[in-house]
């Protein structure tokens, strides 16, 4: 048999751990889960388990991702939601569907995920920003699927609120409610006419000129999963994990654009962002077409090597850098609050090598 290299070994080892631990988090939930038991389950050392995971919480939030990984690989529903109403309906059922019963083996593994995440501002800042992604994604795709509704951002939270209640009394109360009059409510959220509107953020840097090559590696888009490339024309935003919802001050001026998201604590961070992003494309596969989903591609740049060769040399979870790419150039660049928006909104300088 041929010897593992380096990489296969290491790959094999996280396998084995990522194993061991959802059978401990399982039986024993969060709290009372011991990383000396998840090794000798996975039958490694403690060293081992570390040098793949920076701490307990963080082994958490990657056995959670590759369960959300797994749901979003099924087989998405054949007749996906075609209007606002139709899309929520589907989302909330996907989404009960999956809410564990109390004689469900499985019950405890996700239990402790709010709890955990709720107790430390490092994990509670990034959360709540996260879920403001998924209500920007949610409400845009929503309005696709109905252009003349306007902006149904609001609508898409008012659904992740109910759905975020419902998964938190299922854990407490198991049996208490009819998930049907869940999926009813959200079905009915367009109609209610919430409140909802766009303004332009008050304060904006100047988009300055640039002149730098562009020639980015081939990514991996964690909204979609898959490979694709983004060398062409268009916005990369590089966003912390602090100001993820600034992506829609892109996204209304540009239309579409890339969203690189970058944060300081790549360790602890990085499973939580998989683990919300899995969860979303799981749930709006099942909800609405694909063709319905917002022009936007996600890259978790968790080494940081893209958010380098768009020139942005540190990262924090409070980044904001747009760049316009252009003919293989970036052209226009801003830092800051409503650098997005800046960059985006901001016409493209003319190419002195193009003919007019």
């Amino acid at each position: 048999m041929a010897r593992l290299t380096r990489a296969e070994t290491q790959e094999r080892n996280r396998a084995r751990v990522l194993a061991a631990a959802r059978e401990e988090f399982t039986e024993r939930g969060f709290r009372d889960a011991k990383i000396d038991v998840i090794a000798e389950r996975a039958e490694l050392t403690r060293g081992a388990v570390y040098s793949n995971f920076p701490g307990k919480r963080a082994l958490y939030f990657a056995v959670l991702a590759a369960e959300a990984e797994r749901f979003a690989a099924q087989p998405p529903d054949p007749d996906p939601g075609l209007t606002p109403a139709e899309a929520l309906g589907a989302f909330a059922r996907a989404w009960v569907a999956r809410l564990p019963l109390a004689t469900d083996p499985d019950a405890r593994l996700g239990v402790d995920l709010l709890p955990e995440i709720l107790a430390d501002e490092l994990t509670h800042r990034p959360y709540a920003q996260l879920l403001r992604f998924d209500a920007i994604v949610l409400g845009l795709a929503l309005e696709r699927l109905s252009p003349s509704s306007g902006r149904l951002v609001r609508v898409a939270e008012a659904a992740l609120t109910t759905l975020h209640g419902a998964s938190q009394l299922a854990a407490a109360a198991p049996g208490f409610g009819e998930p049907f009059n869940v999926v009813r409510l959200c079905e009915a959220l367009p109609a209610l006419g919430l409140t909802d509107s766009w303004p332009e953020p008050p304060i904006m840097p100047q988009a300055r000129p640039a002149a730098e090559p562009w020639a980015p590696p081939e990514v991996f888009d964690a909204l979609r999963a898959r490979a694709t490339r983004i060398d062409g024309d268009g916005v990369v935003a590089v966003i912390g994990l602090h100001r993820l919802s600034a992506i829609e001050e892109a996204l209304r001026a540009a239309g579409e654009a890339t969203l690189v998201v970058v944060t300081g604590q790549p360790g602890e961070l990085t499973p939580l962002t998989n683990l919300v992003l899995a969860d979303l494309r799981g749930l709006l596969r099942r909800s609405c077409p694909e063709a319905a989903w917002p022009r936007l591609r996600v890259v978790v740049d968790e080494t940081g090597q893209l958010a380098a060769a768009a020139g942005v040399s540190a990262v924090s979870d409070a980044t904001e850098t747009a760049i316009r790419v252009h003919n293989g150039h970036i052209v226009l660049r801003a830092e800051g609050f409503g650098a997005c928006h800046a960059v985006a909104a901001a016409p493209v300088p003319a190419d002195p090598a193009e003919k007019p």
